[in-house]
């Protein structure tokens, strides 16, 4: 989900991935300029990517920084600061596999992935880079993955079905009740009063 360009952008942090020095051969010759990799995000849930190229390595960054204010996106994250279930993505060459993880755990991940999510907010969570080590196809294909998460209570809404029938489980409301019989049933068994022979000891057993 992209967010609108007139939010407030006071809360935003960036993160330089990867500075390049690259080179574009014309007819009067090599021109070089540098290409910064940038991520943006307010630590709660936002998160974008960006490219800049210019001849000076500030420019180049001014450049990515806003390219990806631009390109900024709402991930879903539970309140342990993890996601909710497993994703994967793939883009060009490079395949990002993303999987929760227990609080605690961290963020057990390198490279551009590492920075997306710090960024992004994510506190624990597991994610592993499969095939191509590009760090720029890594980085987008972390946010097509992050992109891809649904809570399960908004997979419900959209095939207009109910929670329940989605999961397998019995409502709250049935599991509620069925507790309270079960307590019940308990209590009346320890309050019964035993019958006759009932709770004695035999002492002739064994002689």
């Amino acid at each position: 989900m992209k967010i609108m360009k007139n939010e407030n952008q006071k809360s935003i942090t960036h993160k330089v991935i990867e500075i390049r020095r690259v080179c574009k051969v014309g007819k009067g010759g090599k021109t070089l300029n540098f290409r910064a990799l940038i991520v943006v995000g307010n630590q709660k849930g936002i998160v974008g990517l960006g490219i800049g190229k210019a001849s000076q390595v500030l420019n180049a960054i001014k450049k990515g920084q806003s390219r990806a204010i631009q390109n900024r996106i709402q991930i879903a994250m539970t309140r342990t600061k993890t996601i909710p279930h497993k994703s994967e993505a793939s883009f060009g060459a490079a395949q990002v596999m993303l999987r929760p993880a227990a609080p605690g755990s961290g963020v057990i991940a390198g490279g551009a992935i590492r920075t997306v999510l710090e960024t992004a907010g994510i506190k624990n969570i597991l994610a592993k880079q499969l095939r191509s080590k590009n760090k720029i196809n890594n980085a987008r294909a972390t946010l097509v993955a992050l992109n891809n998460l649904r809570f399960i209570t908004v997979t419900a809404k959209n095939r207009g079905v109910s929670l329940e029938k989605l999961t397998g489980r019995k409502p709250y409301d049935e599991v509620k009740e069925i507790k309270t019989q079960s307590k019940s049933t308990n209590e009346i068994n320890t309050s019964r009063k035993p019958r006759n022979g009932e709770g004695r000891i035999n002492n002739n057993k064994g002689q």
